[in-house]
């Protein structure tokens, strides 16, 4: 069935998916996009958050970025991971993860090294551990918003793919990850009415991990990991489709194709 609808973006697990001619299929995780975004650019990804932006618990180091890479470049688009830091056992293996740091603390690596890589994409998922040490929650959104302020600032061809919260086994810090998420959502809205380049990607859904998919109380397991791939992955198809997606600006030594 081919959805002329970008509202057929978000349907559910239950149901495969299909867009502009390409068809991904949520529930089958070895189901593959089979066409090329349309006019695509070159997509310079810089993975930012914090463990599970690392990929901890995965058991190959990956996380979600293997799995999502894979399925960009089977679709034909050329992709570079970038990042300060390496993990896993994939060829092009560059994040910008930091287990245990809070967004204040993610934002502050980022001002560090943004600027050597100047991403036209963000992958930001990063408030669990402010969730776990029940940090200012009032104040997620506020923080965040600065954090990715900032980050148009020091690229400004950038596109921001904002992850909510995953699922928590613990009551206490799932109560948080809710009213982050709400936050968080809430903000992406705003961004989009002021005309700023940003997508959320929901991954506190029947979509992303759900508790049979964690490896501990926080973390995805392998297959959780691949549900949150398949996320972004849908995410960067709407930005896609809203014609949000432009060509990273250049940076001598900086190839598009990361692998």
């Amino acid at each position: 069935m081919i959805f002329s609808n970008m509202a057929a973006l978000f349907v559910g697990l239950s149901a495969p998916l299909a867009h502009g001619g390409v068809a991904v299929n949520h529930f089958n995780m070895a189901a593959r996009a089979i066409a090329p975004f349309v006019n695509p650019v070159p997509l310079r990804i810089m993975p930012l958050g914090a463990s599970i932006t690392w990929g901890q618990a995965s058991s190959d180091g990956n996380g979600y970025r293997a799995e999502l890479r894979y399925q960009l470049a089977s679709a034909g688009n050329v992709v570079n991971l970038v990042g300060s830091r390496q993990h896993g056992n994939m060829a092009d293996s560059d994040v910008e993860g930091w287990p245990g740091f809070r967004i204040d603390q993610v934002h502050q690596k980022a001002l560090d090294f943004v600027p050597q890589w100047k991403p036209n994409v963000f992958l930001i998922n990063v408030g669990t551990n402010d969730a776990v040490q029940s940090r200012n929650i009032s104040t997620a959104g506020e923080r965040m918003e600065q954090m990715i302020n900032d980050l148009y600032n020091m690229s400004p061809r950038a596109t921001v793919l904002l992850s909510t919260l995953l699922l928590n086994r613990n009551p206490a810090t799932e109560r948080n990850v809710q009213s982050i998420n709400q936050q968080f959502t809430a903000l992406v809205s705003k961004l989009r009415n002021a005309g700023r380049s940003i997508v959320l990607a929901d991954m506190h859904s029947d979509r992303g991990p759900v508790d049979s998919d964690l490896f501990d109380e926080t973390h995805p397991n392998d297959v959780g990991y691949r549900k949150m791939a398949n996320v972004w992955f849908t995410a960067l198809f709407q930005a896609n489709d809203l014609g949000l997606l432009q060509g990273a600006e250049v940076v001598p030594g900086v190839p598009d194709n990361g692998a």
